[in-house]
């Protein structure tokens, strides 16, 4: 009897686990926004972010993963060191740098292109098979395709404003006419990061194989992120040391829920999700964050919703559960694989 109301729970799993790092991503949209338009560096905020979340991560790594830890060569040290450049301090520091320029609803919906150039990728260098016979294969390439040219909608038609129903609950300080102006930077800057994070995403399903140990390998990955930011940051921030200094405020706040929930706890969710799901499957979750942002930005915050960014995100959401149900029949072939590999470990 318990194995049956169980069983539902843990088949589901990664998918509430999933919803769950959505939430976490949608509350850093505001907290960084607020912490930058109050004078934070955000490349000082990414290498603070990260050491944060190193220390709280090591000690339950250390423990934790003890046993069952493989050894760390070069080889796979240096497969590390290029996953945290792709998804830690290449990517974060371009998403934060295009957040001011830009607006986090536009930030989140551009965040959805990402499921797309991740299959797209996956296909091209076969960690994902496309099987045009079969409606599940269809599905996944319709999915595709729906989901792009939703954000070309988001991207390229902004309709009527919507009007706000009442005075928002929260005020963020504007951005300066100077930071609006660079918009087309901030633009550039966002495809860039979807493009690395995305790439991020099929190197970290395929590091997981050789080292199967989810809170280590986010540990190496935050400190490394941190040291690689830290010198980026020195550079960038040469002419201004006083960037370093952090006041107990907004910036504290946001560097500690950043490194301690979303690059600690929520990075480790990521890679457990990876390992048993696969990287498109993770990222097929990322419109729940639209919403949210939207949700937040409209009725918390005031942020001004046009019904072009409502209209492109349905189709975005519609595109990419396409593709999630499409997803959902490798989970056939995939336990049958397991099952054939465990068989085969079984008998030398």
């Amino acid at each position: 009897m318990e194995k049956k109301i169980f069983s539902p729970l843990r088949e589901f799993k990664p998918h509430l686990l999933m919803l769950l790092t959505q939430v976490g991503y949608t509350l850093i949209y505001f907290i960084t926004e607020a912490s930058f338009n109050h004078g934070m560096s955000p490349y000082v905020y990414v290498t603070y972010r990260h050491i944060v979340a190193g220390v709280v991560m090591f000690p339950f790594a250390y423990f934790l993963e003890r046993s069952v830890r493989p050894k760390l060569t070069f080889a796979l040290f240096g497969e590390i060191f290029v996953l945290s450049v792709l998804g830690i301090s290449l990517s974060i520091n371009l998403y934060f740098a295009s957040l001011k320029y830009t607006s986090p609803t536009f930030l989140a919906s551009m965040y959805n292109t990402i499921a797309s150039l991740t299959f797209l990728i996956a296909v091209v260098l076969r960690f994902e098979i496309v099987d045009v016979r079969n409606p599940r294969g269809i599905a996944k390439v319709l999915g595709t395709l729906i989901s792009l040219a939703g954000v070309m909608t988001m991207t390229l038609y902004k309709g009527p404003l919507m009007r706000n129903l009442w005075e928002p609950l929260i005020h963020i300080q504007p951005k300066s006419a100077s930071i609006n102006k660079s918009w087309i930077k901030g633009s550039l800057l966002t495809v860039t990061f979807c493009v690395t994070i995305s790439i991020s995403y099929i190197m970290q399903a395929s590091t997981l194989k050789r080292y199967p140990a989810q809170l280590s390998l986010t540990t190496w990955m935050c400190f490394m992120g941190a040291i690689q930011s830290a010198v980026f940051t020195v550079i960038a921030e040469r002419n201004n040391p006083s960037a370093w200094i952090i006041g107990f405020n907004i910036d504290l706040w946001s560097i500690l829920y950043g490194g301690i929930v979303v690059a600690g706890f929520l990075t480790y969710i990521l890679l457990w999700c990876t390992e048993k799901k696969g990287p498109v499957f993770v990222t097929v979750f990322n419109p729940l964050c639209t919403i949210f942002v939207a949700i937040l930005a409209y009725f918390v915050f005031g942020e001004k919703l046009y019904l072009g960014s409502i209209i492109g995100a349905f189709i975005v959401i519609m595109g990419l559960y396409l593709l999630l149900w499409g997803k959902e029949g490798d989970k056939v072939v995939d336990f049958k694989t397991k099952d054939i590999s465990q068989c085969n470990s079984d008998h030398p």
